[in-house]
C-alpha cells in the first residue's frame, strides 16, 4: 500500500499529464529550460492560460520556474515522475503475472477439450 504522501503526488502527476497543452509544454522543456514567453508561443492561449497550465505542472513537481530578471525560466523535473513510474511499473507486472496465469489455464482447458474429443 502507497503512503499517503506518496498517493497525494500521483494524483498531482497524473492529472498533470491529463492535459494535452500541459503534455505539451513537458515535451518541449525536454529539449531545454525556456522562458514562459517562449512556451506561450505555439499555443493559441494567452500568456496567462499558459502560466496556469505551469502553475498545475509546478504543483506537481514537473517543473520548477526561476525568476532571471523581468523572465521566468522554466526547467523540467524529470525526478518527479520517480513515483508515477514506480506505480505504472508495478501494475504492468501485476497484470502481466495475471495474464500469463489466464493463458496457461486457458492453454490447459482447451487442451484438455481436445483430448476429450
Amino acid at each position: 500500500m502507497l503512503n499517503r504522501m506518496v498517493e497525494q503526488n500521483l494524483d498531482l502527476v497524473f492529472h498533470a499529464l491529463g492535459d494535452p497543452t500541459r503534455r505539451a509544454i513537458l515535451d518541449r522543456l525536454a529539449a531545454g529550460e525556456a522562458t514562459v514567453g517562449h512556451l506561450s508561443r505555439p499555443f493559441d492561449l494567452s500568456f496567462a492560460a499558459v502560466s496556469k497550465h505551469l502553475g498545475v505542472l509546478e504543483r506537481a513537481g514537473l517543473v520548477t520556474r526561476e525568476a532571471r530578471g523581468r523572465e521566468r525560466v522554466c526547467r523540467l523535473n524529470p525526478a518527479a515522475l520517480d513515483d508515477a513510474r514506480a506505480w505504472l511499473e508495478f501494475h504492468e507486472r501485476f497484470w502481466a503475472d495475471r495474464l500469463d496465469a489466464l493463458e496457461a489455464l486457458v492453454g490447459t482447458g482447451s487442451r484438455n477439450m481436445d483430448e476429450s474429443r
